[in-house]
């Protein structure tokens, strides 16, 4: 093969190879092209995106580890500390949507029990394309399938999520999965930096096969118009394995037989070994022969950039090894010397007694291209200089509202988290069903919240605007429910970060992300940047997903999602910075901006409320205003009725009844209590909407209608969008 086909084949560039040939003071030869191959991509690597992620707030006094492991820690006292992160799947699920999904799972799960922390929930942030758009169907129902076909079986509760549609995400759709694991105040923390000269290298769990091969490198570039042959580079899970890998390796953790330990995710044995090698500033031998195979014809480059599921690579002290093995046949689980960590910072790997290659890690790890793309300063955009609400007449508002509640952007999403198992290991106090999920903490029965955030149409309305929005509403989310925002994890999917546009977009959408979790003090600690989603030259919604854990000690008395009985006293809490058009209109417009510091202040202050005893329930107004908020509020029996003058003095702002405020959280309390003079602030406003009765939402004189019919709407819209998911 010429030098072009081959740079060709191993997706390096003219530039990087010069790079190579500087580094090493020499050609690179045979297998090294393929260890340059994935771990200088822009999946293992961030390239193009390390010189603006090394400037996150990822510090406080409850980080226990931030980014360089493979999940971030914090300490909630009491002895007990969680370890989080997000990740995408992509590429791999639109090409094999089930078992790319399956497999993003397992992998974000290996993540994070590699810490040591036992998975406890998980979370997935999907983005879909037109419900028409080809293949669409078969995306959906295979993405959700693989979901809970991993999670259920691998025994791991899916408790929360976030589902979007929209056109730009037909070529390109996108899965990001979540992980949150527990530490007890007796687990044992591990870190991936190898250390111990004469240590074992040992390889367990599956064993090695074709599958996943240049999984890395293909992760790291755009789609084709025909992506299905690349079919071969997507893995295939176990779950079931996958669990036993969970339980040894817990234990071998907590036996303290372990020195240091990586999952064997994107790039396989290449990235978890070199890896381990750099941090630690040590070598390693390694014979690729002595590496488990499933199939005898995988050879030395393939078990390299394999990405077989279900392996983990560990350090063991030689005198441990007959300990740690035995765990693992315990478990039904092979536990493989393949090698041992020697003082000389080189790697040198093996096949069959043959010297292969003998190269310095740092060259490969720390060495790697960090490129500065170009972008251009931020200016607001799509700022109007009045609003113009684009609804229907008023007589129209009943037909415009029943036609939101069945859309596929506003109709229920029960049919995917309906195939979950949400309740399995009995720490689900809430589940999918609610707007934020809560978990019960094992040694201080405290309640941990779960949420995830990003929300593509306000991406699209401002980039900057957009990163503070994918923090700020969840964490408004857990406030309005009395839960302190500790943390964030993120999954940055963008376009083609060698246009400027997207770039961008990047830069503007991460600072915006950055100085709002500063603001509240809630640390980045962990995440992935997804480049390249883009198909034929058409880039994705630039769409900065997140993920937010909060703490509160009293979950006894957490609000509730919908409103309970009749008369109880409704209340919208508001602090309107940004008047938008909102969701109703996919090219959407508005006026305002931000003031962080004022914003931060108003979550803490919704939080006070939301842990409020006389608080019965709770939501933020979000998509489609402040009109879709209360029926989702409202039940089947019980709604609500707004004063006419209350709703025609919050109409006369720029507004409709289907537009959004950034942003305004909704109370109801108990009938008795005098919300409104326990929380006035001047900082913001609280208004008295009204009262619940029974069957209806009367908003003013611009809409009466029936919960019941409502609510049927809702829970039919998917059957109505997906006929054949139904």
């Amino acid at each position: 093969m010429d030098l072009i086909r081959k740079l060709k084949h191993y997706r390096i560039s003219q530039d990087e190879y010069k790079k190579i040939q500087s580094l090493l003071k020499r050609e690179p030869k045979g297998i090294e092209f393929a260890l340059f191959s994935a771990l200088w991509s822009e999946h293992c690597s961030y390239k193009s995106s390390r010189v603006h992620l090394k400037n996150l707030y990822r510090e406080n006094k409850t980080v226990l580890q931030s980014f360089g492991e493979n999940a971030g820690i914090i300490d909630l006292g009491e002895g007990e500390k969680i370890a989080f992160k997000m990740e995408s799947h992509n590429h791999p699920s639109y090409i094999e949507p089930f078992q790319g999904a399956a497999t993003g799972v397992g992998g974000i799960l290996r993540d994070i029990f590699t810490m040591g922390a036992r998975p406890i929930a998980s979370a997935n942030y999907l983005c879909f394309g037109d419900i028409q758009a080809p293949r669409m169907q078969e995306l959906v129902d295979g993405v959700v399938r693989g979901i809970g076909g991993y999670g259920n079986c691998v025994g791991v509760p899916t408790i929360t999520g976030q589902t979007e549609f929209h056109r730009s995400y037909n070529k390109n759709i996108l899965v990001n999965a979540m992980s949150v694991g527990y530490f007890g105040p007796k687990d044992v923390i591990c870190i991936s930096r190898a250390k111990g000269v004469g240590n074992l290298v040992v390889y367990v769990g599956a064993k090695t096969g074709k599958d996943g091969v240049h999984g890395a490198s293909m992760a790291s570039e755009s789609f084709s118009e025909d992506s299905s042959h690349k079919k071969p580079n997507v893995q295939i899970g176990d779950p079931f394995f996958e669990k036993l890998l969970i339980e040894s390796c817990i234990e071998v953790m907590n036996k303290e037989l372990v020195v240091a330990i990586q999952d064997m995710g994107a790039a396989g044995l290449t990235s978890s070994s070199f890896e381990m090698a750099a941090k630690g500033k040590v070598g390693m031998e390694i014979h690729l022969d002595q590496v488990p195979l499933r199939d005898s014809t995988v050879g030395p480059e393939e078990i390299l950039l394999s990405e077989s599921q279900e392996r983990m690579l560990l350090i063991c002290e030689p005198k441990k090894f007959e300990e740690l093995k035995g765990v693992f046949t315990h478990w039904g689980l092979e536990a493989s010397p393949i090698g041992k960590v020697i003082s000389e910072q080189v790697m040198r790997l093996y096949w069959h007694n043959e010297i292969l290659t003998e190269i310095d890690p740092d060259l490969l790890v720390d060495n790697c291209p960090a490129y500065k793309r170009e972008f251009s300063e931020w200016k607001a955009k799509n700022r109007l200089s009045e609003l113009k609400i684009l609804v229907a007449e008023e007589k129209e508002n009943e037909k415009t509202f029943k036609k939101i509640v069945g859309s596929i952007e506003g109709c229920s999403r029960s049919w995917i988290y309906g195939q979950y198992d949400q309740r399995v290991g009995a720490r689900t106090e809430r589940d999918a069903n609610h707007s934020v999920s809560v978990l019960r903490l094992d040694h201080s029965n405290r309640g941990l919240a779960i949420a995830v955030g990003c929300r593509p149409y306000v991406m699209r309305f401002d980039a900057y605007v957009g990163g503070i929005d994918a923090v700020a509403y969840p964490a408004l989310e857990m406030a309005a429910k009395g839960f302190t925002t500790l943390a964030v994890t993120d999954c940055l999917n963008f376009g083609n970060p060698e246009k400027n546009e997207i770039m961008s977009e990047f830069v503007a959408s991460l600072k915006g992300m950055n100085s709002f979790c500063e603001a509240i003090d809630a640390p980045i600690i962990s995440g992935n940047v997804s480049f390249y989603n883009e198909t034929e030259g058409e880039n994705i919604t630039s769409t900065p997903s997140t993920g937010l854990v909060g703490l509160r000690s009293d979950k006894q008395s957490l609000p509730q999602d919908s409103f309970q009985n009749k008369a109880e006293r409704v209340y919208l809490v508001r602090l309107p910075q940004i008047y938008f058009e909102g969701a109703v209109n996919n090219n959407a417009k508005g006026l305002g901006e931000f003031n962080i510091s004022k914003l931060a202040y108003f979550i803490k202050s919704i939080e006070k409320m939301g842990a409020d005893g006389d608080v019965i329930s709770s939501r933020v107004v979000g998509k489609f205003g402040l009109a879709y908020a209360l029926f989702r509020m409202a039940s089947l029996n019980i709604g609500v009725e707004i004063k006419s003058d209350v709703m025609a003095q919050l109409l006369s702002e720029p507004r409709g009844l289907f537009s959004e405020v950034f942003y305004e959280v909704l109370f109801s309390v108990k009938a008795a209590c005098d919300f409104l003079n326990r929380y006035r602030d001047n900082q913001y406003h609280i208004v008295e909407l009204g009262s619940t009765i029974a069957e209806k939402l009367i908003l003013g004189d611009k809409l009466v209608v029936s919960t019941s019919e409502l609510n049927q709407i809702y829970n039919s819209g998917w059957e109505a969008n997906f006929e054949g998911l139904a």
